[in-house]
Formats: structure tokens, C-alpha cells, sequence
């Protein structure tokens, strides 16, 4: 029964890594948000990586760049150092990271154990699917980021690995700041 199991979980994420590479190597365009969209997101309680329920919202008000990722997505794991930093960064100006991960708390759990992440990573799990695509991620690919202002608008979403220098070129445009 594990072995069937975990057979089943290694093909699921082996599709959908295949999927989002597919999607960041076509270049798929994402979709308009519907509308409240964001509104769904903020108005979300997830798990973080400590176990410990979360709302989103106690970030409204804030720049987010809102990351959907998983712990089988290499291209999601590789960018993590780069967002991390880019938190240590950036935090002071009223910009804030959050990696919803489409995974279990405990492997949620165990990656933030091993790894250094410098903001909140929450278990999103199937959910999380489901809200990126009312956010307009239709092909399903990860890692899926979003650039949201202070005020709740998507200013600009992300398929694929994210450009570092394109994200903080952007995140300028909003705080001021170089």
C-alpha cells in the first residue's frame, strides 16, 4: 500500500513538473484573474511550516509577491535562495514573500527543516491549485508568482522560473526604491 502509494505521488509530481516546464518553455500566457480573486486569497487560513494556522490577510496592505510552489518542482526549489534574499532585501520596504506550497503540511514541514527560508511558507494543497487558477494560472505550471500592490491589484504574474532581475526591476516600479 506505501509503495502504490508513493508510485502514485512520484508520476503526479513528475506530470505536473513536466507540465510546468512545457508551460515556462512555450511561454503559455496567464489569463486575467476573475474577479475577487485576490480577495479569496487573502481571505485564506493555511498551515504554515511550524503547523500553526495563518491568515493571509494580516498581510494585506502590503506588496506581496505571492509564490505557488512545491517541494517536487526543481525549478521552484532551485528559486528559493533568490526569494529568500530577495525577503532579507526588500522587507524593509514594505514588501512581503509568501510560498504556498501545493503539498502536505508535514512535507511542507520537513523542507522549511531543511532549508533556510527566510519568509512564511504555508501548506496551500489542492486548494492552492484552485486558487491559482481563479488567479489566472489555467495551464497549472509552477512555480506560479504573483506581484500584488498595496492596495490588493495584481500588478503582474510570473509562469515559470522567475527572472530575479525582472521581479525587482518591477518591485521598483511600485516602492520608489532602486
Amino acid at each position: 500500500m506505501n509503495k502504490r502509494f508513493l508510485s502514485i505521488a512520484l508520476v503526479c509530481g513528475l506530470l505536473f513538473a513536466a507540465i510546468g516546464a512545457y508551460v515556462g518553455m512555450q511561454g503559455i500566457q496567464v489569463q486575467p484573474p476573475q474577479n475577487g480573486a485576490v480577495q479569496k486569497l487573502m481571505n485564506l487560513t493555511l498551515t504554515d511550516s511550524l503547523g500553526a494556522p495563518q491568515k493571509l490577510s494580516q498581510w494585506q496592505g502590503k506588496i506581496l509577491v505571492v509564490n505557488f510552489w512545491a517541494t517536487w518542482c526543481a525549478p521552484c526549489v532551485q528559486e528559493m535562495p533568490e526569494l529568500s534574499a530577495l525577503q532579507k532585501e526588500l522587507g524593509k520596504n514594505n514588501v512581503q514573500l509568501l510560498g504556498l506550497g501545493i503539498d502536505s503540511p508535514s512535507n511542507i514541514k520537513d523542507f522549511a527543516k531543511k532549508y533556510a527560508i527566510t519568509y512564511p511558507l504555508f501548506s496551500a494543497g489542492m486548494e492552492g491549485t484552485e486558487i491559482s487558477r481563479l488567479l489566472g494560472n489555467q495551464a497549472g505550471g509552477l512555480p506560479f508568482t504573483l506581484l500584488i500592490s498595496t492596495d490588493g491589484n495584481i500588478i503582474k504574474t510570473y509562469l515559470g522560473r522567475l527572472k530575479m532581475d525582472e521581479l525587482r526591476a518591477d518591485i521598483s516600479k511600485i516602492t520608489g526604491a532602486p
